[in-house]
């Protein structure tokens, strides 16, 4: 049997849209206002973990189609990329889809997709779990996709004949689905516990017209 590591190295992977839309439906707020390094040290220093690395992740706007988002997130990945965080980005991809509106007529509208950014995640954690980089990896997301990975790490945590723990911390107030991620260890967060990691920085550009706060469509 694997032995229980009495220091245990941590890596933070934080789904930032997924974190976004939970805490907009969950708290009511309207833009992305999380303190993603915070965040992972709250949960570490409550779990007893040792805090090694975040990794975060999203997608953000073209900056021809949506200058003033493409602007706050390129100036909050910059500070949290001074801050020691590992970001991750990809662009928006953007396509037409026809909606039936309230008088039945129909109308084509422009919907934004993040592609590759569940696939980036899924691949760092079991990346550096073969790499021997950490006892346990907290995924910051309630994406069910995200259970294949938890059964790619239990295997090869058999296989390297070592202890390794993968949990995944979500919004439970208000949340309409309070639950983590299938087969990991479950770490709910409060509102209190997240308005306690919030980033009170303003890195909307700096322009006469300035960016509201609210969040994309």
């Amino acid at each position: 049997m694997a032995i229980e590591p009495a220091v245990k190295r941590t890596i933070v992977f934080v789904d930032g849209q997924n974190l976004f839309h939970a805490a907009k439906d969950c708290l009511q707020y309207t833009y992305p206002n999380y303190d993603p390094l915070a965040l992972a040290q709250l949960i570490c220093t409550r779990q007893g973990w040792q805090l090694d690395q975040v990794c975060f992740y999203t997608g953000i706007p073209h900056p021809r189609r949506d200058a003033p988002w493409h602007g706050f997130w390129s100036n909050k990945l910059a500070q949290m990329g001074r801050e020691g965080v590992v970001c991750c980005h990809r662009p928006l991809r953007y396509r037409k889809e026809r909606v039936e509106l309230a008088d039945g007529s129909m109308e084509y509208v422009t919907v934004k997709e993040e592609k590759g950014i569940d696939v980036r995640i899924a691949l760092d954690v079991i990346r550096l779990a073969r790499q021997r980089k950490y006892d346990v990896a907290v995924i910051v997301s309630q994406d069910q996709d995200f259970a294949e990975v938890a059964s790619e790490i239990r295997d090869l945590a058999a296989a390297q004949h070592r202890w390794i723990r993968i949990a995944s911390a979500f919004i439970h107030e208000n949340n309409a689905f309070p639950r983590g991620i299938r087969d990991t260890q479950w770490l709910p967060l409060t509102k209190a516990d997240y308005d306690s990691c919030i980033d009170t920085r303003d890195y909307r550009p700096k322009s006469p017209a300035q960016l509201p706060l609210i969040p994309p469509s």
